[in-house]
């Protein structure tokens, strides 16, 4: 049996001298599968594959990567995160000490050993571990055991805190300078306190004194049986975070401080059980955090996920609601077209829609204002809407395709919109600066995010949204009944599997979950709370399914109204866009719901005589819509007000032409010339013009007059040219898909060519990522072990030189180092560096 891992110890002397690099050893790892396993690993981490690689060296340094090294953690369950971060503490890839299931098992409560094994098996085939020689004085039995090292860049993706546990004394000591400077002096007091703790002359003697002290949880259970009140429960604070705010964090107190004025902080940093970072933070160390574990890095280890107490729904009432949302959500996206098309919403300055036109929209839809900015911003992430940038203002396209769908695949268009868009239409109206998950309302400054602006950008909305459908559908599946009720489904149920089935997500779903479920609501995907059947389709990738349900359950749009002789019509239901269209052209919208109601009036009238209606074509539209004869009170409203409209014309033109030579002007309105510039006769003597003025006086110089300019020409206001659009129905394609076949095939095809690869030549030349990465690894264990190492470095006239330095630390393309033979510290150019080498194993 292997010997218990040094748990947060720095490894002194653990490792092999010659040890292997890491991306190496994985490169040999990755050389060594078989095509099914790269494929699986290909499906499981996509990123690796864009771009192609050339051999498996290229192939390992892009898995270690810090970002593809992030991402494979984000998909990761919380048992898979538990025995990766518990490898990561009970392992050194500096100095290679290794670990094994057996060793990895010891430190996880709750946990089989099979189970720790299969894990450590799966991270492996991700590549996020990689195997590795046992530690030296490694029992044989426990040496045939498989042994790991997770990827070199783990450190860094997952924190300072892994598994919420601190950093050790020993690192405190070297990177805290007030501390190192307080630690010889509280061993000491400690020592003549009685304590039996080893003294030191030294702080990282000091250090490790500290450490053995407090690495027993029976010693340190015995040392806080003589704690002040509340320290016990001001520890059980740090559970799982291993930094704390306090005030005067960095005062001193003496270690024979008694007495019942004694606060249990004094307390605590008196003795070394907390350390002060700063003058308001104190962090608990990692053998403390350990032994306050019971010496187990993991207390609440489960496979199983944690089953929510839900409510439940009848499912009758969970579609009524998601159709009547759907239906509500159609009409008034089908009024608020109208109402943009009629008048166009100007954008602020600072960008998005101010609060004037969204009243006056809300006003126009009868809605609150809140819902309105929802509305905007489905319709303008649907491609509804759009921002004419000549005007500044948003407008319906032209010839917009959505109009004429039938309702279940105007349905599918706003929900594959959605899906995709990286846009939250929920975040408006939130304050503009605050943090991730804050509620809504104003900041201090009172700005809020505004409709359409760009503050309501999320690029990882696709992603979270997409994930959290697939919990509700999970949820769904794991607590339907035999009764046909549904559950009834909260944010917090789906954050807390959200929560354990991606632990490092937990934050983007904390911050978008509340508004998703808002949205989802808003598209019928959710009713009554649970999860509708349409919604559990879109789940499943399955939009066809969800046009089935929904032309099945969806009642058809209605092609007719009831005309009442209080001068209104009543839509008995949700009404044909088209139709509701002409309605909103002749009459105002009362009310709320699909059973609208619409008020002729004599302004209504006019309103549509001026869109080129005339009595007859009005009376005509009504008897053709109506299911009831159209009252006499309204035929009577249409034909008087017709009778009175028009006696005023109102026009458009450019410009005007005005002669004395009336057969000249009777020419040029019969000439080629007429209908490019739009020629109209106002009287025998004026024409007037769609052209500019200028452009009208070149026109009738290039007919051989000479025409004078009346007065200074105005601006023109140029515009771009309409752009004709093909079909703008968006497409949704479900992200984090795995990559294509033929892809991986050639990825295969490239890998096998390449050679024998790292795993047989070590020192064989690789791609310029791989090298890189090489580089940085070897710098970086170079400046945590404090190793000198050789670098190959050109100057700026092209000549190389070998020189033996210690790198001190490496950021923004530049290494600090210190030259032994000059006795001076120096920055060098990464990109002057082109081969590093450890001195140490230079001289073997």
């Amino acid at each position: 049996m292997e010997s218990p891992p040094a748990v947060g110890q720095e490894g002194r002397g653990s490792g092999n001298v010659g040890l292997m690099s890491l991306i190496r050893a994985l490169g040999k790892d990755l050389e060594a599968r078989s095509d099914d396993s790269l494929r699986a690993l290909f499906a499981a981490r996509p990123d690796l594959l864009s771009p192609s690689v050339p051999d498996f060296a290229a192939l390992a340094a892009r898995a270690t990567s810090r970002v593809s090294v992030q991402r494979a953690l984000e998909r990761l369950t919380r048992p898979q995160m538990q025995v990766l971060e518990t490898l990561h503490l009970c392992t050194n890839t500096d100095t290679g000490h290794s670990a094994s299931a057996e060793g990895v098992h010891r430190l996880i409560h709750g946990a089989a050993l099979e189970t720790v094994a299969r894990i450590l098996e799966t991270l492996q085939e991700l590549a996020l571990v990689h195997p590795a020689p046992p530690p030296h004085g490694t029992p044989s039995p426990a040496a045939g055991q498989p042994f790991y090292l997770p990827v070199g860049s783990l450190k860094d993706v997952v924190g300072i805190y892994p598994a919420g546990l601190g950093r050790s004394y020993t690192e405190l000591v070297r990177l805290q300078p007030a501390f190192a400077l307080r630690a010889v002096q509280l061993v000491s007091e400690l020592h003549r306190s009685g304590f039996t703790i080893h003294e030191a002359t030294t702080p990282m003697e000091a250090a490790l004194a500290l450490q053995q002290w407090t690495s027993s949880p029976e010693a340190l259970q015995r040392l806080l049986a003589g704690a002040p009140e509340r320290t016990t429960a001001l520890l059980a604070r740090f559970r799982n975070w291993a930094m704390g705010a306090v005030p005067q964090a960095q005062r001193k107190a003496s270690v024979t401080t008694e007495g019942p004025d004694v606060g249990p902080i004094d307390w605590l940093l008196a003795r070394g059980l907390l350390v002060p970072l700063d003058a308001a933070h104190v962090e608990l160390p990692h053998s403390v955090g350990l032994a306050l574990h019971g010496g187990a890095i993991i207390n609440d280890f489960t496979l199983a996920p944690p089953v929510p107490d839900l409510g439940t729904t009848t499912a009758a009432l969970r579609r009524n609601a998601a159709l009547s949302s759907i239906a509500e959500t159609l009409r008034l996206v089908t009024e608020l077209l109208h109402a943009v098309r009629e008048h166009p919403l100007p954008t602020l300055r600072s960008g998005g829609v101010g609060v004037r036109e969204i009243r006056r929209v809300a006003e126009h839809l009868r809605i609150e204002q809140g819902a309105v900015g929802l509305l905007l911003e489905l319709c303008a992430l649907a491609g509804l809407i759009r921002l004419d940038v000549d005007s500044s203002s948003w407008v319906q396209p032209p010839d917009l395709e959505w109009l004429v769908l039938p309702r279940q695949e105007q349905w599918l268009w706003l929900v594959n919109a959605w899906l995709a868009s990286e846009r939250v239409p929920s975040m408006v109206g939130q304050p503009s600066n605050a943090a991730p998950g804050a509620a809504a309302g104003r900041t201090a400054s009172g700005t809020t995010i505004t409709a359409l602006s760009a503050g309501a950008q999320r690029p990882d909305a696709p992603v979270v949204r997409k994930r959290i459908l697939e919990i509700l559908h999970e949820l769904t599946q794991e607590a339907s009944a035999a009764d046909g009720t549904a559950p009834v489904l909260d944010a917090a149920a789906v954050l807390q599997r959200a929560e354990w089935s991606q632990p490092r997500m937990a934050r983007r779903f904390s911050s978008l979950i509340r508004g998703v479920l808002a949205e989802a609501e808003l598209l019928g995907l959710v009713g009554s709370g649970a999860l509708s059947q349409v919604g559990s389709a879109i789940a499943g990738d399955n939009p066809d399914a969800a046009l089935a349900i929904l032309g099945e359950h969806l009642p058809a749009a209605l092609n007719h109204v009831l005309l009442q002789a209080d001068l209104t019509a009543v839509a008995p239901g949700y009404l044909a866009p088209a139709l509701t269209e002409k309605l909103l052209v002749m009459a105002d919208a009362e009310g709320q719901g699909p059973a609208t109601i619409y008020r002729f009036s004599a302004d209504s009238i006019k309103r549509a005589l001026d869109h080129g209606y005339d009595s007859a074509a009005l009376l005509a539209f009504l008897r053709e819509h109506s299911a009831t004869a159209v009252p006499q009170p309204l035929e009577y409203l249409v034909e008087d007000t017709a009778s009175r409209h028009g006696r005023l014309r109102v026009g458009q033109a450019a410009s005007f032409i005005q002669s004395d030579d009336e057969a000249a002007l009777r020419g040029l309105l019969a000439g080629p010339k007429a209908a490019q510039l739009g020629l109209a006769s106002l009287s025998p003597t004026v024409l007037t013009s769609s052209a500019p003025p200028r452009e009208l006086a070149a026109a009738l110089r290039s007919l051989g007059l000479s025409p004078a300019v009346d007065g200074a020409a105005p601006s023109a206001h140029l515009r771009r040219p309409a752009v004709p659009q093909e079909s703008s129905r968006p497409v949704y394609t479900a992200p984090g898909i795995s990559p294509l076949a033929e892809d991986v095939d050639a990825q295969l095809d490239v890998l096998r060519r390449a050679g024998a690869g790292v795993g047989h030549h070590p020192g064989a030349a690789t791609g310029s990522e791989a090298a890189t990465q090489l580089g940085l690894e070897a710098l970086q264990r170079a400046i945590r072990l404090k190793k000198r190492v050789q670098m190959n470095v050109v100057d700026s006239l092209g000549n190389a030189s070998l020189e033996v330095v210690v790198p001190l630390s490496v950021s923004g393309g530049r290494v600090r180092v210190f030259d032994p033979a000059r006795d001076t510290e120096r920055v060098l150019s990464v990109h002057r560096i082109i081969d590093i080498e450890a001195a140490e194993e230079l001289r073997q």
